[in-house]
């Protein structure tokens, strides 16, 4: 028989959370990061390739504003995905993202790489799947694509305040279409598709947030870290993981 846990190991639990969630959200982990070798390194291998880089669930462009940082100064030219606070309808989501996608691609005169942390890693996995002519890889950062609802921690605060307030009538917001419906069944086919271009997945068993066996895409390679997941946008680890990836995604031809 499961005993009840006890309140101060609950207690525990939770500091221990929020002490490695919001750190990062606040960006006191940046100072680390650009001590770092990944970040002082002189490398230069983007070669003006696009990367369109997408939030999570409730974070906006400018929470992945050090990622866009590091690319440009690689050479690549990054841009925000454009969605605003990511809290939306998922297909209504998908198809500003792929506009944004279609529109850099033709700014930057090629494919370009996608980079989500996640529910954006979910989002970019599906834009991939439909437009793989306009991508030349996929970087999922903690991205739940197995599974979308195995989340805790804040997720299981924000998404019902988020849905409550769709239930009010404001519009524009995750409904429960989005959870149940035709919305999520369409979703589901994009993350379940087999993906045409590369990909890798970066997950953490400490994250905190959503489950790291969820994120196991079976069509992308696997790389853990030991990232909080809002950390996963400062965390040297990743930026490591993603260095050698997105140089060699550079010179690839994609599909047609």
């Amino acid at each position: 028989m499961d005993l009840p846990m006890a309140p101060w190991h609950r207690m525990r639990r939770v500091v221990r959370h929020v002490g490695r969630t919001l750190p990062p959200a606040l960006g006191l982990t940046a100072p680390a990061l650009v001590r770092h070798p990944v970040w002082q390194a002189a490398t230069v291998d983007g070669g003006g390739t696009g990367v369109v880089v997408a939030p999570g669930f409730a974070g906006a462009d400018a929470s992945m504003g050090m990622l866009r940082w590091w690319l440009a100064r690689r050479g690549y030219a990054p841009a925000g995905a454009g969605l605003g606070i990511n809290v939306g309808c998922t297909e209504e989501l998908v198809d500003r993202l792929e506009r944004r996608v279609a529109e850099h691609a033709e700014r930057t005169e090629g494919p370009v790489v996608l980079v989500g942390h996640s529910r954006g890693g979910m989002l970019a996995r599906i834009v991939a799947v439909r437009r793989p002519d306009l991508v030349r890889g996929l970087a999922m950062l903690g991205s739940p694509v197995l599974d979308p609802l195995d989340a805790g921690g804040l997720a299981t605060m924000v998404l019902p305040a988020v849905l409550r307030l769709s239930e009010l009538g404001v519009r524009g917001l995750v409904d429960g279409d989005c959870l149940t419906g035709p919305c999520s069944a369409t979703a589901a086919v994009g993350l379940a598709a087999p993906l045409p271009v590369p990909a890798v997945s970066i997950y953490s068993r400490e994250d905190g947030v959503v489950g790291w066996r969820s994120c196991q895409d079976p069509d992308a390679e696997w790389v853990e870290v030991g990232s909080s997941h809002t950390g996963m946008g400062t965390d040297p680890a990743v930026y490591t993981a993603l260095a050698p990836r997105l140089a060699a995604w550079v010179s690839r031809t994609p599909r047609t």
